[in-house]
Parts: structure tokens; sequence; C-alpha cells
């Protein structure tokens, strides 16, 4: 007995970019860079037909659906991410004791944070870029889910413990959101 697939969504690929399917891993080449995911289901499937990313579903049910949809988004965003960029951008907040940011290898370098000796450091993940100027903290990439992590790690490194917050607000906080890196 052969399963019968249905179309579920249709993803145009945008001018430039390129896609590669194998077995559930798709990667996505674009002037920006590269990135790829892992869509591997039993009742829904991904693949290329002509210049479109066809996201295919066997049984139509409420499961089925959500993660056809949440593979399309994801899709649609990677394909921003190669053609355009992200950008999160952060701000070092002190007011007790001057906090030193640096970049070292593939980690993010807080000194001095709360006149503490040792430093605190925070990973940058996958292909991400920071960069430190004054008190901005810029994180750079075409995955949207990767720069987020880097943003995170890099706020959860200057969490304070066992002091009132509404006193010491020092650390390093996101402003705003994701914004696209052209703009």
């Amino acid at each position: 007995m052969s399963i019968k697939w249905e179309t579920n969504d249709e993803i145009e690929i945008p001018k430039g970019v390129s896609v590669e399917i194998d077995s559930g891993h798709v990667k996505f080449s674009g002037p920006k860079g590269n990135a790829s995911r892992v869509f591997r289901d039993n009742y829904v499937k991904i693949e290329k037909k002509g210049e479109k990313i066809l996201v295919m579903i066997s049984k139509k049910n409420k499961r089925n659906l959500a993660i056809a949809g949440t593979w399309a988004s994801m899709s649609r965003t990677l394909f921003r991410g190669v053609t355009e960029g992200f950008t999160y951008e952060m701000k070092i907040d002190y007011t007790h004791f001057p906090m030193r940011v640096s970049v070292k290898g593939n980690s993010t370098v807080i000194e001095n944070f709360l006149g503490e000796r040792s430093h605190r450091s925070a990973e940058i993940v996958g292909s991400s870029k920071v960069s430190v100027k004054g008190d901005r903290i810029t994180i750079t990439g075409v995955d949207k889910e990767e720069i987020g992590h880097t943003a995170s790690n890099i706020e959860r490194a200057t969490k304070i413990k066992g002091f009132d917050l509404r006193v010491f607000q020092d650390g390093i906080y996101l402003l705003g959101g994701v914004s696209d890196e052209s703009a």
C-alpha cells in the first residue's frame, strides 16, 4: 500500500538562493551565507520541485498540519536569513561597577561584572558574529535561532542572584528585537 501525499504548502525559492534536500536534511545557500535544518517526520515531508519547496502531508489532522506550518515558516525565515541576514542589538548597562565586554574566540567574555574578580563567559552559537562597540553589542547572522541563542547566553551570563533587582540593574539586555541586517 502506497502513501498518498498531498501538498499542504508551496514556498517560492527566492532568486540567488539554492536549496538542497537529502532525506529530510535541507541546506539553504544564499548571498549572506548558508544555513541548514533537519525536517524529519513519518507523516510530513519536504521536497523540491522546480523553483518551489513543497511541504506535503499524508494524513490531514491537527498534528500534521501544525508540523507542516512550522516547517513552512522555518523555511521562509531561513530564506530571509540567507538573503538579508538578521541582527540583534544588546545594551551593556551598569551603575555600580564598570563592566568590560570583549569577544575571544567562540565566546563573549564579561569582566568586572559587579566587581567580581573572575570573568563570566557566554558561548557564541553556530556562525553568529558578535561585535562590541561602546555600550552596544551587535549579534549578526543568517540563522535567527542561532543568534537568538547567542543573545540568550550573553543575557543569562549577567543574571544577578541574591541582589535586589530594583537596585542592582547591572547586566546586558536585549534592545527591541530582531531586525533585518540590511536595515
